[in-house]
């Protein structure tokens, strides 16, 4: 079956199939090689697109950034000061200027509604760089390193430990619901994922028959037992430094450590992380520097995956 994403948004990977996942890692594979080989690309030649950051952004930006440079095409960045999105103006009315301007447009922020409502009323395809509740190019650059690394998804055992109600843990348990993987995420209870969206994504296992599992535990060592991966973030996300304190009184057994590396029992297991890490708190600086740490494979790939991703959507493919 012939993939088709030309005019798709990426709002979180709810929207998106399997076979359509595993088409953009294929393509995100392929413009990686290109690269590499010093392959100058022309996919974007003559496209605008359009960044906008509510929040900063190391990765983020200079991925779509570099990416969209790459195959020929011209980022706008735009900061939130140089807009009045959700100020002067509201969000349908900067969609459908922007729209009128640009092929693409990126959005990283708080509300999932921004990103939603600017899909809704600019008229061209729309990419989540990053909402309070999802960050669907994040998981796509993480399963290629996971791809990379193993050969496959299907059947991995993936390990979320740390704050497992937030927009990394909500969004790697739709991607493993949808690709087949044994999905856990270790947490406190205070800190579990929404009963709602875990059922969801269980639903979306059984639709798409993936074969994929999700287990929810508050034990750390429980959690990593047999792990293929162990996943973690920082523990407080942007806009809650503020908990930060009390976060790291919960979250303290639920760090990834040479401890917890040993108790997965397999001396293959790898170390991600979506960064910035905050070395000491969720991750040591023993495990973050060691041979199990994927995590700068891993923001490299961000910038591939997203290339893929604006390619597949607006590209001359």
């Amino acid at each position: 079956m012939a993939i088709n994403l030309r005019n798709r948004h990426l709002l979180s990977l709810k929207h998106h199939t399997p076979q359509e996942i595993e088409y953009l890692l294929d393509l995100s594979t392929d413009l990686k090689n290109k690269k590499r080989a010093g392959i100058k690309g022309d996919l974007m030649e003559g496209k605008n697109v359009a960044l906008i950051f509510e929040k900063p952004s190391t990765r983020t930006r200079c991925a779509f950034t570099v990416a969209a440079i790459d195959e020929g095409g011209h980022p706008e960045y735009l900061g939130k000061n140089d807009i009045q999105l959700g100020h002067k103006e509201d969000v349908a009315d900067t969609a459908r200027v922007l729209g009128r301007m640009f092929d693409g447009i990126e959005f990283r922020g708080f509300s999932q509604k921004v990103v939603e409502d600017l899909a809704k009323y600019s008229g061209v395809p729309v990419w989540n760089g990053l909402t309070d509740e999802y960050h669907p190019t994040q998981i796509l650059a993480d399963f290629l390193t996971v791809r990379e690394n193993f050969g496959r998804l299907k059947g991995i055992r993936f390990v979320y430990v740390g704050d497992g109600r937030n927009n990394m843990a909500n969004s790697l348990m739709i991607g493993a619901a949808k690709m087949g993987m044994h999905f856990v995420i270790g947490a406190p209870k205070s800190l579990f994922p929404d009963p709602a969206l875990v059922e969801e994504c269980r639903k979306m296992a059984e639709d798409c028959e993936s074969g994929a599992t999700i287990e929810i535990t508050d034990d750390p060592k429980a959690a990593v037992k047999d792990a293929d991966v162990i996943y973690t973030d920082v523990w407080a996300s942007m806009g809650e430094e503020e908990k930060l304190a009390e976060r790291k009184a919960i979250l303290q057994p639920f760090q990834v450590n040479m401890d917890l590396i040993k108790a997965t029992g397999n001396d293959n297991v790898i170390f991600l992380h979506c960064l910035p890490a905050v070395k000491g708190y969720e991750v040591t600086e023993e495990v973050f520097e060691s041979r199990f740490g994927r995590q700068f494979d891993e923001a490299e790939n961000r910038m591939h995956t997203i290339k893929a991703v604006m390619v597949a959507s607006i590209g001359n493919l």
